[in-house]
């Protein structure tokens, strides 16, 4: 693989501090990429908060615990996100691993999203993590390829690796601001992404390789894709799977998805997953101006309904999944229990079982 001169001073760096490194991390050998097969997901990361504090899940009137609810109606993937140190939310490390372990005992795989930030990261945000600050660029590549880098190991040790890895949320505007802010800052960028992936890469020892998402936030902005996109890829970094948030009342339309979807597979021929969707059962977004579907229980499960066909319908069989996000939180949870999969008593709502079509067929007298 050719590197672009400007990672060449990110992989002199890597390659010195390998030196330094402990056996087991230089010995990994290389690893085949696994095959991604449909993925039904979501990111569940506050629902061990909302249960231990109380929370219930109910299916039909009837308690269940929440990842039990997903795996009946055929979710076989759970996304973590994780904060470096936070003062408030619960996604530390600790926190995350003991989730994970729920979710892999539970038959889930397991999707990874670093956020390198203390709190949330998008593309408003992008806050260093407070024992960062003040470090230089240089600094900055070695101390995000080492956390990467022992997070994995962290994983890997507690005997849940990650199925894919997602290294920063929602970058559209960079990551670790103001150093990786874009387009200021590209080469930077890229030097701090691809030191993450390397990290990723150190961590697994001799574990499965995860695929490596990049995850943007311009699920019906083809334009905008397109534009990071033809960037990124000028890098020569290798990755696994473009991840895409598509929200309507930010992202257009369906139609503008489809497209998107359609751009992305024709020019990038990567795997796609719409990594994070939502749609809310009361209303909310569309209170002055019209809604693409209605904000009520049954316009939900039509607009994820809707999703799931335009990102089955993505040429070469190159869409391969979708991910709800938060869809199990506490009622009344900041504002976004509205999104959830949950109504304010806990029960299930119609959204849930849009995917029992796809996921359900043998019975278990007719399985093998």
């Amino acid at each position: 693989m050719k590197f672009p001169i400007a990672l060449a001073p990110l992989l002199a760096l890597l390659a010195l501090a390998g030196c330094q490194t402990d056996q087991a991390t230089t010995a990994a050998a290389p690893a085949a990429r696994p095959e991604l097969t449909y993925a039904i997901g979501a990111d569940l990361s506050f629902l061990r908060q909302a249960e231990t504090r109380g929370a219930v899940f109910k299916e039909a009137g009837q308690p269940k615990p929440g990842l039990q609810i997903f795996r009946d109606h055929g979710y076989n993937w759970i996304r973590l996100r994780l904060f470096n140190s936070p003062p408030v939310l619960p996604n530390d490390l600790a926190y995350t691993i003991a989730l994970a372990q729920e979710a892999k005992r539970a038959g889930f795989k397991l999707l990874l999203n670093f956020h390198y930030s203390d709190n949330w990261a998008d593309p408003a945000k992008q806050f260093l993590p407070k024992a960062w600050e003040g470090k230089t660029h240089a600094e900055l590549v070695r101390l995000v390829h080492d956390y990467t880098r022992d997070t994995i190991r962290a994983f890997r040790e507690a005997g849940v690796m990650p199925d894919m890895v997602q290294p920063g949320n929602e970058v559209i505007h960079g990551m670790m601001w103001p150093d990786g802010k874009l387009p200021e800052n590209w080469d930077n960028f890229a030097a701090l992404l691809q030191s993450a992936i390397a990290g990723i890469e150190a961590g697994r020892g001799d574990a499965p390789r995860p695929l490596v998402m990049i995850h943007i936030d311009r699920g019906g902005d083809l334009a905008g894709t397109k534009a990071f996109f033809d960037r990124w890829h000028s890098y020569g970094v290798d990755y696994d799977v473009i991840g895409q948030s598509y929200y309507p009342w930010w992202h257009g339309s369906i139609l503008d998805l489809r497209e998107n979807l359609r751009f992305m597979a024709e020019t990038y021929r990567k795997d796609i997953i719409v990594v994070e969707a939502a749609y809310n059962w009361r209303p909310a977004e569309y209170r002055t101006v019209p809604a693409p579907f209605p904000e009520t229980p049954a316009g939900q499960r039509e607009f994820l309904e809707e999703v799931n066909r335009a990102v089955l319908a993505t040429p070469h069989h190159l869409g391969k999944g979708v991910f709800w996000w938060e869809p199990a939180v506490a009622p009344g949870h900041r504002g976004i229990s509205g999104r959830g999969m949950f109504d304010a008593d806990g029960n299930a709502l119609p959204v849930i079982g849009v995917f029992d079509r796809f996921t359900r067929g043998k019975t278990p007298e007719q399985s093998p």
